[in-house]
């Protein structure tokens, strides 16, 4: 018997205009599992973090919670009950990380003393302790990250929403940060993770979403997906579904152009 969805997306749909973003999209994930969203640029995966976290509506179709329909007045809750990490964190910057964080616990209603021992410890742990009182204007990218991922974990989330985690961090942070999402999942929270690089969807994902063009291509557990491409592998079987391009082909071209 599975357990029920933590969360579940049935037939979402969202246009701009006379432009439709994605159609008829639905997935679903149970505590435990870490669900990859592996699409080229353009492939609708921004637009489906948009309308899941509730920063945008559904032209059509539901986001679900527990089975329970993600509107109106149950918004608040929900996002109380959810972490996510943005592609690209947009935070204060005149900000210090440390009062960054104690902004983002304070609005969380996190515990004075809990969040001064959970955002010591996370600041260590990645390495951002000595940096917690620079402005985060002075920040990397990858600083920036770091600091965002904490924000998101502080108040121990049963949702997890990550939006391309890994960009900006260096080889030391993308693995500490791999291997936390893994013991995250260990633990039961549910993980919805978005990414263009299929590396990190099959390192670290149980169940995939394939997307062209703003549809589902293929979607099941990593299993089944590998299993659909009749021995072709991930790789192979993705650029098939969604490039449609021939990458050695490609390769060669621009080697000769380079040698030539």
């Amino acid at each position: 018997m599975h357990s029920p969805p933590v969360l579940e997306a049935r037939d979402l749909v969202k246009r701009y205009g006379a432009i439709t973003a994605v159609r008829d999209i639905g997935f679903s994930i149970r505590a435990g599992e870490v669900l990859g969203v592996l699409g080229p640029n353009g492939a609708g995966k921004s637009t489906i973090v948009k309308m899941i976290t509730g920063m945008v509506e559904p032209t059509r179709g539901a986001v679900l919670f527990h089975g329970e329909r993600v509107t109106g007045g149950q918004l608040s809750a929900f996002k109380h009950r959810m972490g996510y990490v943005p592609e690209q964190p947009d935070l204060y910057g005149f900000l210090t990380g440390w009062e960054y964080l104690d902004l983002v616990a304070t609005l969380r209603g996190l515990d004075r003393g809990r969040f001064q021992e959970k955002a010591a410890a996370m600041l260590e742990a990645l390495t951002l302790y000595p940096h917690r009182d620079t402005p985060i204007a002075s920040y990397s990218k990858g600083m920036r990250q770091r600091i965002v991922l904490i924000s998101a974990l502080m108040h121990d989330p049963e949702l997890l929403v990550l939006d391309e985690p890994f960009s900006g961090l260096d080889v030391t942070s993308a693995l500490v940060v791999r291997r936390v999402i893994e013991m995250l999942a260990a633990q039961g929270k549910a993980i919805f993770f978005s990414s263009p690089v299929l590396e990190q969807v099959e390192k670290l994902c149980s169940h995939l979403v394939l997307l062209k063009k703003g549809s589902v291509v293929a979607s099941g557990t990593l299993e089944e997906v590998r299993d659909g491409f009749e021995g072709l592998g991930l790789e192979a079987g993705f650029m098939q579904l969604t490039e449609q391009v021939d990458a050695e082909r490609m390769a060669q071209n621009i080697l000769a152009a380079a040698l030539g």
